[in-house]
């Protein structure tokens, strides 16, 4: 599968097995989403479902939440996360509030689904990585998978959480693994590994990173499109090191950081996102609070920069195999 099968895989065994899950949003019924994540999910659960919404994003995280509160499992879709700002009240006041502020009487069940990051020539308005507002706010979990096996396995255990869950999804890896090379032909998800995904229920537990590559040279932290943008720089310049996957950014599996941190004695931070308190700012915070004597050189880190997403300049904004090869060579030359 590539990851939008997988995706759809996910929901579909979930309509499945549990009749108050429900797909809603932008174009997701008949036409099955923008990508074809929810292709064929309204043929086979029916219209009341899998739906269409108007396009009013505070509108579809607002009746979400409602729809949570009363016992259901809505899996909203934000076609692009540069157009979750609009519902950004909704889900810190209301969703990820209301289980603290009705004490434990309602929760908001909701799966929040959306496609986000660059390197598919979107522009300013296609390519935001705004995953580091909610890793702000108490309450809201935050998902990010790098693989169709991950999507699977962390979209059923999202939608199985009783609490609200940003499903963030890169798009630049829907279709096949991206090595940072824009000039190169395009490759698939048929040769990787992570491409087999069972056909049936499985979960992928929240809160635990994957370890992608061991190393001792060099700890680096990343997810999403970054994964493979980083396993395939790393291959070229044959460093020894130790690549995390870190999957979920909360709840973050900071024992398993700080183990191969505390091993490795330095650390890179790879993101798509803005520098300034991007998610890697508090990263480089907690390794430097728990591994501060085991550190043999400052925490790198390589991420988009403090502007709005370039179009006409985007390979230069995208934190792609130059960067890396760059801070790495003044992360390990002394």
């Amino acid at each position: 599968m590539n990851m939008i099968q997988a995706i759809n895989a996910a929901m579909d065994v979930m309509m499945e097995r549990d009749d108050q899950v429900v797909v809603m949003g932008e174009d997701v019924g008949y036409f099955g989403g923008v990508f074809r994540a929810t292709a064929g999910l309204q043929a086979k659960y029916g219209k009341t479902r899998a739906f269409d919404t108007p396009i009013t994003e505070i509108g579809i995280i607002g009746v979400s939440i409602g729809m949570g509160a009363y016992g259901l499992r809505p899996v909203p879709e934000i076609q692009f996360a540069d157009y979750i700002y609009p519902a950004l009240d909704q889900l810190v006041s209301e969703a990820a509030r209301l289980r603290y502020r009705s004490n434990g009487d309602f929760t908001a069940p909701i799966t929040v689904r959306s496609p986000y990051g660059g390197g598919i020539f979107g522009g300013q308005t296609h390519s935001q990585s705004p995953e580091g507002i909610f890793t702000h706010v108490s309450g809201i979990k935050t998902v990010i998978p790098s693989t169709p096996y991950d999507a699977k396995g962390l979209l059923i255990a999202a939608i199985e959480d009783n609490d609200p869950v940003l499903f963030l999804e890169p798009k630049r890896i829907y279709n096949g693994p991206f090595d940072g090379h824009y000039d190169r032909p395009a490759k698939n998800w048929t040769a990787h590994p992570a491409s087999e995904v069972p056909t049936g229920y499985y979960r992928v537990e929240l809160g635990k990173a994957a370890t992608v590559r061991e190393g001792e040279a060099v700890t680096i932290l990343c997810y999403g499109t970054m994964v493979h943008v980083v396993a395939a720089t790393i291959e070229e310049l044959g460093v020894d090191a130790e690549i995390l996957d870190l999957r979920t950014l909360v709840p973050l599996d900071i024992e398993a950081i700080e183990a191969s941190v505390k091993k490795t004695g330095r650390c890179m931070i790879v993101h798509e996102a803005t520098r300034t308190s991007g998610f890697g700012a508090e990263l480089s915070a907690l390794v430097q609070e728990r591994c501060f004597y085991h550190l043999e050189a400052p925490i790198a880190r390589v991420t988009g920069f403090d502007t709005p997403y370039p179009h006409s300049l985007e390979w230069a904004y995208f934190p792609g195999p130059v960067r890396i090869r760059e801070a790495l060579n003044n992360l390990l030359k002394d």
